[in-house]
């Protein structure tokens, strides 16, 4: 009995126990957070410490949750300081603004600022910010991310470069590309020949921050190669900490989806049937051509197109071994094209080691980089050659068929002769064709930063780089191919050419920096100073050869040299043309922050070129920036809980360019003539090139005003600008007088240009519960170009500098024109004739002069251009817990582009008697022409269509885990780029990829039959 009632008050004792135990672990606190100017914080984070319960705060900045008196209570909200305290009932919680984003250190010309401290227009973008998905080239990386910045994507061929513009372009006949800084080394834009660009042959995965210079004031400090801005790259370092292994991987699929509407055989035969009927001389031949195989049907474009496999592997390790931060990476990328035979693979290294010596006085930070790049090129040609090709005809020649040409069917006369008029087999010209490069690239520097002994304030930094890059390149096509055969020299066997390239980049620069604070008038001062000294060399050698050859067999050749270890003809007239250049520079910065709200930036860089006479040589080019910020005085602390950053920025500088592609243009030079019958003066050894003596730089002058704004603790953030270019002493191609030159076009310093634009962008954390965030972010930029002055003196009558471009066969057709109170390259074109029914009329123009018939002079400047109006960004990412799903958008407003594919194919009399036929495509159902086309239709502006676009760039859904094995952390995911386009352009892509070598502007004349692919891409990357 009383071991039952012992036995009951235990029971009794235990429940009380542990009914107080469990009111104990869940105790239900409440609290209420607040900002600094006491007003609530609606949808802060509330968490306990170690676990997953989380809550949010209600619309007066409240929260209820249950907890232990002895947890720890994790509070943050976006733009604040995170706050832990101890779990209790009442809390009342104050959170302060978090300065860390606007402290953050930004990178610039010879040195770096706080964010907070910068009084240009300058954009920084960190790796987890860029654009994700199957990225080769980094300039991918920024499409769409940065107001005033425009990326132009490659063609879609495996390793192909973009076309970058920052605010448009400054020049007509220079370069109009930023300049590119990578890690402190300014490199040149074909650095690495046998690439597309400059940046070709850097990892992408090794990179860590972007930083873009778009005003005078923040690029002046590079002068001479600074008028179309700066873009500065640098790469990860190793850090103090724990040795980290990352792995990065991801897996393509390109498809190209998107193709010229040509003609299937049906379609075709029954157009050549109207077109060409039986019982007429031409239709007989055309009908027995076009008979040949009655029941044949092929598709081309599947012929020659595939789905494009690729892959890429990088591994990364960081940390510190003993005394030594270091990182070095590996990465391999592999890009299978979707042209057939197209293949792209890339080898890259890098080692960044970054010691510090004498008690931190002395930081060193060393950085290599190597790449090895090989390519196999398809012919692009075989886009065209295939949506033209009979599709009557099939892809191989059967056994004893005398048009076949290893197997490959072809155009031959009845006695198995090739043709030589008639176009290639468009999978014999990609198969049958050998075009491959190898190009090596080493860059690397050594950065020394002293901090002076008992001066610590005043530091001393030297920076020694280099950038060195060959390539060889051999194109030759295959023994007994079609193009073999038509070979006049050596017939059946077939020639090539083979191409060495070296380009070699050296710099050194060395500055002094001098940073105070002065705490009585509470101000920080930073003064810089040095000098720079860069040299570009670079050499080529180009020649012909022919394939392996026993000279018995073609003997002593006119015009070549056999080499008989190589067991090749060599051309005669192969050349090495070896350049080089100089810049040195002298420069100075100013940086002065008074009461941390008012901002004033000086500098000033003297530049040298030797690309100009001594007369000339030196250019200098100011700059001066002030910005307040008007959020920090007093008179705002009312409204810093809803205003939380407010800046006013103002710029002025000046900027030069010198970078035009003659080196040796000011001076009298000759070059070894290559026509053994050709004479020049009196010679057949050399013949003199123009020259002009008077080249100067040219300068463009920039004015910027800005402002930047935050919201809600920053929550919601941005900025918008105006900005003014005005650029004189135009490098532009003018006519000579007769007898005056050696050439009769030359380039000179003449004419001027305006550009002006506005910019706008804006990010913001639209919605933060509990598991979700949602966070946009929109740019916007309206730029406009006009030319103001082409000649010395005013003269109406100029007929302005002829512009873009392109080649009908063997007829070259300007389509723009350079003019005074026009955009760069307008269209100048032909006014197309319509009839009652709105159906344009062939070869029926306007005869805009009133003479009776249709010249050159009927000719008129549409006011459009390849410029877009607006082009505008808007990028999107939700997380949910550990899902993310992301997405980018981009656009292009107000661009024309000329459809000059359309216009070269827009008939149904394609027959030229030449003894084959050709398809069609779609384009002959709108136009409804059906005869020969006149020159001038090629130029109508019936093909002048408007450009504008909406694209989804790409698309990505995202998972990320955490202590995996207790080891592991990453993410997998799965990405489509080119998602869609939306657009009323008739042709492939409204960014036609078509680049005039002369203007060095991308003209919006489109030839191109290229597509480019959709790209599915599942990732992964592990941190160990």
């Amino acid at each position: 009995m009383k071991n039952r009632i012992f036995k009951s008050l235990l029971l009794c004792v235990a429940g009380i126990s542990f009914a107080t135990s469990v009111m104990a672990q869940s105790q239900s606190l409440s609290g209420t957070v607040l900002d600094e100017g006491g007003q609530p914080v609606i949808g802060a984070s509330v968490k306990i410490k170690g676990k997953s319960q989380v809550v949010v705060t209600d619309i007066d900045g409240k929260f209820h949750i249950n907890a232990e008196p002895k947890d720890v209570l994790v509070i943050s909200y976006i733009g604040m300081t995170t706050k832990e305290l101890p779990a209790g009932q009442n809390l009342r919680v104050t959170l302060v603004d978090d300065t860390k984003t606007l402290n953050d250190v930004v990178v610039i010309g010879y040195g770096s600022v706080k964010k907070k401290d910068l009084s240009g227009s300058v954009v920084a973008i960190k790796a987890e910010e860029m654009n994700r998905g199957a990225v080769t080239s980094p300039q991918e990386l920024l499409q769409g991310k940065v107001p005033g910045l425009y990326v132009q994507p490659g063609d879609g061929a495996p390793g192909s470069g973009s076309v970058i513009r920052i605010r448009g372009g400054a020049s007509l006949n220079a370069t109009n590309d930023p300049l590119v800084v990578i890690d402190g080394i300014p490199v040149s834009n074909d650095a690495a020949p046998g690439a597309s660009n400059a940046l070709a042959t850097i990892n992408p995965n090794d990179i860590a921050t972007f930083t873009v210079l778009k005003d005078a004031s923040a690029t002046a400090i590079y002068g001479s190669r600074a008028s179309n801005g700066v873009i500065i790259i640098t790469t990860k370092k190793g850090s103090s900490g724990k040795i980290k292994v990352t792995y990065n991987s991801t897996f393509s699929a390109k498809d190209p989806y998107n193709r010229v509407n040509s003609l299937d055989a049906a379609a075709y035969r029954q157009i050549i049937n109207e077109q060409y009927p039986a019982g007429t001389a031409i239709g007989d031949e055309v009908q027995k051509l076009v008979g040949m195989y009655p029941e044949q049907s092929t598709d081309w474009q599947d012929a020659i197109f595939q789905t494009g496999l690729s892959t890429d592997q990088n591994v990364g390790v960081s940390g510190k071994a003993g005394f030594l931060p270091f990182r070095v990476s590996l990465g391999y990328n592999t890009e299978k094209g979707t042209l057939k035979t197209a293949q792209y693979d890339r080898y890259t290294g890098s080692i960044n080691l970054s010691p510090k010596f004498f008690d931190d006085h002395l930081s060193v930070d060393i950085n290599v980089k190597g790449t090895y790049a090989k390519s196999r090129f398809a012919d692009a040609g075989a886009i065209g050659a295939a949506a033209f090709f009979d599709p009557t005809k099939p892809v191989h020649a059967a056994e004893g068929d005398i048009h076949g040409f290893n197997g490959y069917w072809n155009w031959t006369n009845d006695q198995g002769q090739p043709n030589t008029l008639a176009s290639v087999n468009p999978l014999g010209q990609l198969e049958d064709k050998s075009n491959k490069s190898t190009t090596k690239r080493s860059l690397g520097n050594i950065q020394l930063d002293y901090k002076i002994h008992g001066l610590e304030d005043l530091h001393a930094n030297l920076n020694l780089g280099y950038d060195v890059a060959t390539s060889t390149q051999n194109d030759f096509v295959n023994p007994g191919s079609f193009n073999a055969a038509k070979d006049d020299v050596f017939a059946g066997l077939g020639q090539g050419s083979y191409k060495s390239r070296l380009r070699r980049n050296q710099v050194l620069d060395f500055y002094m920096n001098y940073v105070k604070e002065i705490e009585p008038i509470k101000s920080n001062i930073n003064i810089m100073a040095g000098y720079s000294w860069q040299h570009f060399y670079y050499s080529d050698l180009d020649q012909g050869q022919s394939n392996v050859v026993d000279k018995t067999q073609f003997g002593d050749v006119e015009g070549w040299t056999y080499n008989e270890g190589s067991m090749r003809y060599i051309r005669n007239g192969s050349y090495t043309s070896p350049k080089e250049n100089y810049l040195v520079s002298f420069y100075g910065r100013l940086n002065y922050d008074f009461m941390n709200r008012y901002l004033l930036t000086a500098t000033i860089r003297r530049d040298g070129s030797s690309r100009f006479a001594k007369s000339n040589r030196w250019g200098t080019f100011p700059s001066g920036a002030f910005a307040w910020t008007i959020s920090e005085e007093k008179f705002m602390e009312n409204t810093r809980s809803v205003l939380s950053n407010l800046k006013l920025r103002v710029g002025y500088g000046i900027t030069g360019q010198q970078d035009f592609s003659d080196y040796y243009l000011y001076i009298t030079n000759y070059t070894a003539g290559v026509n053994p019958a050709g004479q020049y003066l009196g010679t057949n050894l050399i013949k003199p090139n123009g020259y002009n003596p008077d080249l100067k730089w040219e300068q463009t002058a920039t004015f910027n005003l800005g402002l930047d704004f935050g919201f809600l603790n920053n929550r919601i953030n941005g900025s918008i600008e105006y900005y003014h270019k005005k650029t004189k002493d135009l490098l532009n191609t003018v006519s000579t007088a007769a007898g005056t030159n050696f050439i009769n076009q030359i380039t000179a310093n003449v004419g001027s240009m305006k550009n002006e634009g506005i910019e706008f962008n804006i990010n913001a954390t639209a919605v933060q519960t509990r598991d979700f965030r949602w966070d946009v972010g929109y740019n916007f930029t309206w730029n406009t170009s006009k030319i103001t002055k082409l000649t010395a003196a005013y003269n109406p009558e100029y007929p302005g500098i002829d512009a873009g471009s392109v080649s009908y066969g063997s007829n070259n057709t300007v389509l723009q024109k350079h003019q005074v109170g026009e955009q760069p390259s307008t269209f100048w074109l032909y006014q197309q004739v319509y009839d009652k029914d709105g159906k344009p009329v062939q070869n029926a123009f306007v005869d805009r002069n009133g003479d009776g018939q249709i010249t050159e002079a009927d000719r008129y400047l549409t006011g459009k251009s390849p410029m877009p109006k607006f082009y505008m960004g808007f990028s999107s990412e939700f997380k949910y817990k550990n899902w993310d799903l992301g997405f980018n958008l981009r656009a292009n407003i107000g661009n024309y582009v000329y459809n000059a594919f359309a216009a070269d194919n827009s008939t149904r009399d394609n027959f030229g008697g030449q003894g084959m036929t050709s398809n069609y495509t779609d384009v002959i159902y709108s136009t409804g022409f059906k005869l020969k086309n006149a020159t001038e239709q090629r130029a109508s502006d019936l093909f002048l269509e408007n450009g504008s676009f909406l694209k989804m760039d790409n698309v990505t859904l995202g998972y990320s885990f955490d202590k995996l094995f207790k080891v592991l952390s990453g993410r997998v995911s799965f990405s489509v780029q080119n998602v869609f386009t939306i657009t009323n352009y008739s042709g492939l892509d409204p960014e036609c990829f078509f680049y005039d070598v002369s203007s060095k502007m991308q003209t919006g004349i489109d030839q191109n039959v290229m597509p480019r692919p959709r790209t599915y891409t599942l990732g992964l990357s592990l941190n160990f």
